[in-house]
């Protein structure tokens, strides 16, 4: 027990102090950290005082029979308020853990009920299974219709970039107006329904308004991260034979002018549209400026489309050095929508953030998640690490905050986000990586605790298999339940149901992938699992005590670094190309304390070599040739890589001697 002396000395007055110990020693844990959580810290006492609380009241909690000890509870309001109530109370079932039984065992009429409640517009609505599928048979439609259902007036983007601290609101009708000329551009430029036309820009209005304007015109979006070098931006363009390619001159971050234009030009992209461009500018190409292209016409009408034709093709790390091009289709963003309104309980008017690109399935996940819920997006063309960003969250009164791991520990280093008002915060919610318990607590205690929604899942989901609410207790860096309306298992290395191993999904649900561009889907997904009908994700996971889940990163050969998904292979096929190399080997470490994973390559030189100059190397290289996000932590001299009888590279041996049991 805390003296009244000791809690003082970290911060409290003393009222508070004697208030903090009464509580303490006359409550249970749970009910205790309820109270002082909700009633007594506040983001003015130091991160330092919350934690010793946190780690004090639960000190004797049992994690092994009891789960990881909660930091947030739903309140009697939360839980009456919440979306997933609502749908309860009209089903008559009386439990969350019903309501996601139900929603596994009627999947075709749960579906049916989330299009209908999301309004989506449908010329009728039909969903049916069709062995691993669930096919949506109501006739051609755009989902971008869909996207444009809250009234004219409200607000639809509000945004502020480094450069321009003025907050800008587009509403509804500017944003349908602008995507109305971008698709009418199209047309003028001979693109034609199925046609793909790439993106490669930041995420601010005008990006919006060119994807959902590729979409509305019946073409399918090729997205390119704004951070890769040429070479993966020309591989991409080979992919998704792009016709026509979206970018902007440069981007400004910190005072710095970062080229963008000249790597779209330098990956000999097709005819490029560049924002932020005089024609002088242009490179001596057939390419236009932004203002040279964009349509005077600001009425469109949809293209009417398959449900399963493309409208974006996003791309994930694959078992070669080419990444896998996954097709998201106009059944794809219901699942972003229906995710957003169930896990993140997103309300009409609701202020949605999330640092991230067009490039990574976020970016759109954003997208249809805000709009079609009839919400807002909010966002910041800068770096997000910094305090203006957070000024930008408290100025736009976000509701939800997206976030990775990384930015969270960036933020808890600095210090940068203390003494804002993040009131409106409802909820966070962190993807992309493990994330760490501290670290997590820390968030939540920018806003005076309101809960971290743990999402995970992948590009070729479109969305999440596993995840929190707003109606369960949330302990820090931990998963409540699988997503409503599907569901997965766990297999031990012998194949066998477990409460730790390898995660399988049991398909299906809307959301999930049904072909990819450059690989054989079922080779990838469902060849070699332990049931015929179990769809491979990769990720490892561990069942808790109280029935909720914590993740341990990837069983295969790929990593989430930064919150962005890549192969050992995609980043050994640039190491290997240095000079003075033999080969290598890459692999994603994690920490001892949790959080996100660690970048470790192992070296095989030519000569002897120092390990300060070639980490350095290897870092320019990987800067340059693949993602300057990716940051080697530790790189290690070998003679030889492990290797089996068929020559492959055993990186589970390599990972195994950096774990924290072996360091």
């Amino acid at each position: 027990m805390l003296t009244t002396k000791q809690l003082i000395a970290c911060g409290f007055g003393e009222e508070e102090a004697k208030a903090v110990n009464a509580l303490l020693a006359e409550k249970g844990a749970a009910a205790c950290w309820a109270e002082v959580s909700r009633n007594i810290l506040s983001p003015k006492h130091p991160f330092a005082l919350h934690q010793l609380l946190y780690e004090t009241v639960y000190a004797a909690w049992d994690a092994e029979t009891q789960g990881p000890p909660p930091a947030w509870f739903p309140s009697e309001t939360d839980i009456a308020q919440a979306n997933i109530t609502q749908l309860m109370e009209k089903l008559g079932i009386e439990t969350y853990r019903a309501f996601h039984a139900w929603s596994v065992d009627n999947r075709a009429a749960f579906w049916e009920m989330m299009i209908e409640t999301l309004g989506v517009h449908l010329p009728s609505l039909k969903v049916e299974i069709a062995g691993r599928n669930l096919n949506i048979t109501s006739g051609r439609y755009n989902i971008v219709e869909s996207c444009f259902s809250a009234p004219d007036d409200a607000v639809a983007i509000i945004t502020r970039s480094e450069t321009d601290p003025t907050l800008k609101i587009i509403t509804y009708r500017e944003l349908e107006c602008l995507t109305n000329r971008v698709a009418n551009g199209l047309v003028a430029l001979g693109m034609e329904p199925g046609d793909a036309v790439a993106v490669d820009m930041p995420m601010h209005a005008e990006s919006v308004a060119i994807y959902l304007g590729i979409v509305k015109a019946g073409c399918a979006v090729v997205s390119i991260a704004d951070s890769f070098a040429p070479r993966e931006i020309a591989t991409r363009l080979r992919i998704g034979k792009a016709k026509a390619i979206f970018t902007q001159d440069a981007i400004y971050r910190r005072g710095k002018r970062l080229p963008l234009y000249e790597k779209v030009v330098a990956a000999n992209a097709p005819k490029a549209i560049v924002m932020s461009a005089t024609k002088a500018r242009l490179a001596g190409r057939e390419d236009l400026t932004w203002e040279d292209f964009l349509s005077d016409r600001g009425t469109f009408t949809a293209v009417p489309c398959h449900p399963e034709a493309h409208t974006n093709l996003l791309f994930s790390s694959g078992t070669t050095g080419e990444p896998k091009a996954i097709p998201w289709t106009h059944t794809t963003p219901i699942k972003c929508a229906a995710d957003a309104f169930l896990h993140h309980d997103i309300h009409p008017g609701d202020v949605l953030a999330w640092p991230t690109n067009l490039g990574w399935m976020m970016g759109p996940w954003l997208i249809y998640a805000s709009l079609i819920n009839r919400g807002t997006i909010a966002l910041y063309d800068g770096v997000p690490t910094g305090r203006d960003f957070g000024i930008f969250v408290q100025d736009a009164k976000v509701n939800l905050l997206g976030v990775v791991p990384t930015l969270v520990r960036a933020w808890k280093n600095s210090g940068c986000m203390q003494g804002l008002n993040w009131d409106a915060i409802r909820a966070f919610s962190s993807t992309g990586e493990c994330s760490n318990p501290m670290e997590m607590l820390f968030l939540m205690s920018l806003a005076e605790y309101r809960p971290v929604i743990e999402y995970c899942g992948g590009t070729e989901i479109g969305g999440a298999y596993i995840t929190g609410t707003r109606v369960q207790p949330a302990a820090p860096s931990t998963f409540t339940t699988p997503a409503l309306g599907l569901d997965f298992v766990l297999c031990d290395e012998e194949g066998q149901l477990a409460d730790n191993g390898e995660v399988f999904i049991l398909p299906p649900s809307l959301g999930l992938s049904s072909n990819l561009v450059n690989a054989e889907h079922d080779a990838v997904y469902f060849s070699g699992t332990p049931q015929p009908d179990l769809r491979r994700h990769g990720d490892a996971l561990e069942r808790l005590a109280n029935g909720y889940y914590r993740i341990h990163g990837r069983v295969d050969d790929t990593m989430n670094l930064s919150g962005i998904k890549v192969s050992s292979a995609e980043i050994e096929e640039v190491l290997n190309g240095v000079d003075g190399i033999r080969e290598t080997a890459a692999v994603a470490v994690s920490p001892k304390d949790g959080g996100p994973s660690q970048l470790v390559i192992y070296v095989v030189p030519v000569c002897a070599i120092s390990v300060p100059e070639i980490r350095e190397t290897l870092q320019t290289a990987l800067r340059q040739r693949l993602n300057p996000l990716f940051r080697i932590d530790e790189v290690v001299v070998v003679e030889a890589l492990p290797r089996t009888a068929s020559n492959k590279v055993m990186r589970r041996l390599l990972r195994e001697q950096k774990t924290p049991n072996n360091p």
